[in-house]
């Protein structure tokens, strides 16, 4: 590997700095933090949210690393056929066996509001699915701010209706597994709050066999 020029190395040396500073703040409140994050990960949670910087899934919910699973992409999408999100999701639920599933979304996003009008693009085409969304839910809505943040809570809705529909979390229920619960929820960067937009949802029952 050929070497860099040192200034071709050295632009980042602040965040390489701020890294150290906070494993030695873990090790100091917990010196087990690092040894036992690398022999496990057992999170409870899949985290399902928006690439935005605002949002940081583990910080708003106060959990450290390896507490939550996290799958992130731009406007908090559930696409089934997605790769990305088709590995992350079989992984959470089929070999982590994660006790909650979590759509969180997030008013202003960038993504969702820019799926109001669709370019030819690789975001446009990523963002079809709120896009007919919103042609369907909010297209005859003339408050635009309250249109916005309708969409944001209707692509989280829809995007929970659409795990209930996947094969790897409706197998999961129909092997009787006692998990994953779903869970709408939205955050609001403006007071860093979270709303629970739909109650959470249950496996399916148990199918009880009769005998005649």
């Amino acid at each position: 590997m050929s070497k860099l020029h040192p200034s071709e190395t050295s632009s980042l040396a602040h965040l390489l700095r701020r890294n150290q500073a906070w494993a030695a703040r873990k090790v100091l409140a917990d010196p087990a933090f690092f040894k036992r994050l690398s022999t496990q990960q057992r999170p409870s949670y899949f985290w399902i949210g928006c690439s935005d910087s605002r949002v940081p899934a583990t910080e708003i919910v106060d959990l450290d690393p390896g507490e939550m699973f996290v799958h992130r992409n731009v406007a908090n999408l559930a696409v089934a056929g997605d790769p990305n999100f088709e590995a992350a999701l079989a992984y959470a639920v089929d070999v982590l066996c994660v006790e909650h599933v979590i759509v969180t979304g997030h008013y202003g996003c960038g993504g969702v509001l820019a799926a109001r009008d669709l370019k030819d693009d690789e975001l446009g085409r990523w963002l079809a699915t709120p896009h007919a969304l919103y042609r369907r839910r909010c297209g005859s809505e003339t408050h635009r701010s309250s249109s916005n943040d309708r969409l944001c809570e209707f692509n989280v809705v829809d995007q929970v209706e659409r795990l209930l529909k996947h094969p790897t979390i409706t197998r999961a229920w129909r092997a009787g597994r006692r998990a994953p619960w779903i869970h709408g929820w939205i955050y609001s960067i403006a007071n860093g709050l979270i709303t629970e937009l739909c109650a959470p949802i249950a496996p399916l029952p148990p199918k009880v066999s009769s005998h005649g």
